[in-house]
């Protein structure tokens, strides 16, 4: 049974799961695509876990999540309506993007506001500008890469 969803949109880049969390509007599934393909074009892997609504659950001290089965392998592309794409049926969560209004993102953040915790699972936490993909991708890239040298 899949558990209860959130609002967001996830996707595995590489051996990374991505949370992107934001209010409706802020570029979640923009920034996802982008994601993808950038991943794509370096030779990574990176595909969709879930678009719109995630499920969240907790398993061995991770966080890891699923596509509610009636949306499944869909995601909506602003202007273009909703699409099939690539994707997979679960991913353990490493990092958390967070779209949030472009002055609330500190130059210099707190090491506070570097880590969020869901479902009792401490993550990193990255704040991004919402809707602005390109100042996002060079972000989540780095953070990306820090990742997986761990």
């Amino acid at each position: 049974m899949i558990p209860p969803t959130i609002h967001a949109t996830a996707v595995v880049i590489g051996e990374t799961g991505l949370l992107i969390r934001g209010a409706s509007g802020a570029g979640k599934t923009s920034l996802a695509f982008a994601l993808v393909e950038a991943a794509r074009r370096s030779g990574i892997y990176a595909a969709f876990v879930a678009d719109d609504r995630v499920a969240l659950s907790c398993a061995n001290g991770r966080l890891v999540a699923r596509c509610p089965e009636t949306i499944l392998g869909l995601a909506e592309r602003r202007g273009h309506g909703i699409e099939k794409v690539d994707h997979v049926p679960a991913a353990v969560i490493r990092l958390v993007a967070d779209l949030v209004e472009a002055e609330a993102v500190s130059r210099l953040p707190e090491i506070a506001d570097e880590e969020t915790e869901i479902e009792g699972v401490k993550l990193r936490r990255q704040a991004i500008p919402a809707r602005q993909t390109d100042v996002s991708l060079p972000l989540l890239g780095a953070a990306l890469t820090e990742m997986n040298k761990i």
